[in-house]
């Protein structure tokens, strides 16, 4: 294939990957208000956001095994696009909440074929290329999150509450039909299977366990606030449904730009464990004030700074969760690391579901607060540690 060709396969990949996200984020923000619109309790909308998390924990590494036993990627990409067309199709055709529940079951069930994408668009590229195409595809999820969310709230109310699923499901469409199309290369896959064997071992690497332990914590925060329930308090006290994409820009313009800072310049100067202490501090402190506030400007200032601070926390730890692994072992730790966090796309919003049932509104970021605060403790522990560690080979030496 001349480079042309392979220039041509890497940008219509790139849009593939952005029709993949785009409709799945679109509906995101409106979700939980809709779920309440509909007469959901809480507990359930918990479960419905949940429960994308759980099917993710659940196929995305069989479906990373299946792939590599099989030895290609792109009709589990184009499953993926129909899979998550169906989904939005679902949302837009009912109101019956039990049909809800199985449109988002299959959204999770779709979201889990991502790990083919970024296996297949690696191969575009030479080994020593792998971490700028995973940036580059990364821009694409962020770019894709972003788009959709930001007029989620302007579509719902201008066409209605059932107008982002249409879309999503058009678009998703649009995105199996361009896959077909996608370069996959012929040469036979040189890479072996993931063994059961090798992933438990992987698993038990203690610095991967804790990592994915803070990621399991920032991502129930995450899937808690801005992509839970934080739509459905805004509307609470008081700020309308187009006052949502303000909410969103105001989360993810700041959540953007902290991924450009982390790398250059925060870690070199504070450390990651120094540089994660703070950034999970921010986090914690935003969530657990954002029931005491109900000025429209207040608001939209602390979804800036949980922004900015989850926007730490994520690339910092996807580096981590690979650093002090053997390179050999590096994809699969990257796997079972991609599967751990998926728990807290799950508990986060499930749990959150079921205190905002109990105790209302407010409990449910008290809760998604206090697991910033375990993971400040986290990091102030291992920080220690790692001095410790430090001293002691110092004094080995001499």
């Amino acid at each position: 294939m001349t480079s042309n060709h392979f220039t041509k396969g890497k940008n219509m990949f790139l849009v593939v990957s952005f029709l993949f996200w785009f409709p799945h984020f679109i509906y995101v923000p409106v979700l939980s208000p809709y779920l309440a619109f509909l007469g959901g309790e809480y507990t359930f909308i918990g479960i419905v956001l949940g429960s994308y998390g759980l099917m993710q924990l659940i196929f995305r590494l069989p479906t990373g095994i299946f792939s590599d036993l099989v030895k290609v990627r792109k009709p589990f990409i184009i499953a993926g696009m129909l899979i998550s067309s169906l989904s939005c199709l679902i949302f837009s055709m009912t109101e019956s909440l039990g049909w809800i529940l199985l449109a988002r079951v299959l959204a999770g069930i779709a979201a889990a074929t991502w790990v083919t994408f970024t296996v297949l668009y690696s191969t575009y590229f030479s080994n020593k290329e792998v971490h700028r195409a995973m940036g580059s595809i990364s821009f694409i999820v962020v770019l894709g999150q972003f788009m959709g969310m930001s007029i989620s709230g302007y579509v719902v109310n201008e066409l209605g509450w059932r107008a982002p699923f249409w879309i999503g499901a058009v678009i998703s469409v649009i995105g199996a039909i361009i896959a077909f199309f996608v370069f996959e290369p012929k040469e036979k896959i040189a890479k072996e299977p993931m063994k059961v064997r090798e992933l438990v071992a992987v698993m038990r690497e203690p610095s991967l366990l804790i990592i994915s332990l803070l990621s399991i914590l920032a991502h129930s925060i995450i899937f808690t606030t801005i992509f839970g329930f934080i739509p459905t308090y805004a509307l609470h006290i008081g700020l309308r449904t187009n006052d949502i994409s303000f909410i969103v820009l105001a989360f993810m313009i700041p959540h953007a730009i902290a991924t450009l800072f982390i790398g250059k310049y925060v870690v070199p100067f504070l450390g990651e464990w120094k540089s994660l202490q703070i950034a999970f501090l921010l986090a914690a402190m935003g969530t657990i004030v954002t029931p005491l506030v109900e000025m429209k400007w207040l608001f939209l200032v602390v979804q800036g700074v949980n922004g900015f601070a989850l926007g730490l926390i994520f690339p910092l730890l996807l580096g981590m969760s690979i650093e002090s692994i053997a390179q050999e072992k590096r994809a699969t730790a990257m796997g079972a690391y991609q599967a751990l966090y998926a728990i807290g796309i799950f508990a986060g919003p499930f749990v959150a579901g079921i205190f905002n049932a109990k105790f209302g509104i407010d409990a449910g970021f008290y809760f998604a607060g206090s697991l910033g605060v375990v993971a400040v403790g986290v990091t102030i522990i291992q920080r220690r540690k790692g001095t410790h560690e430090m001293i002691t080979n110092v004094n080995k030496s001499m």
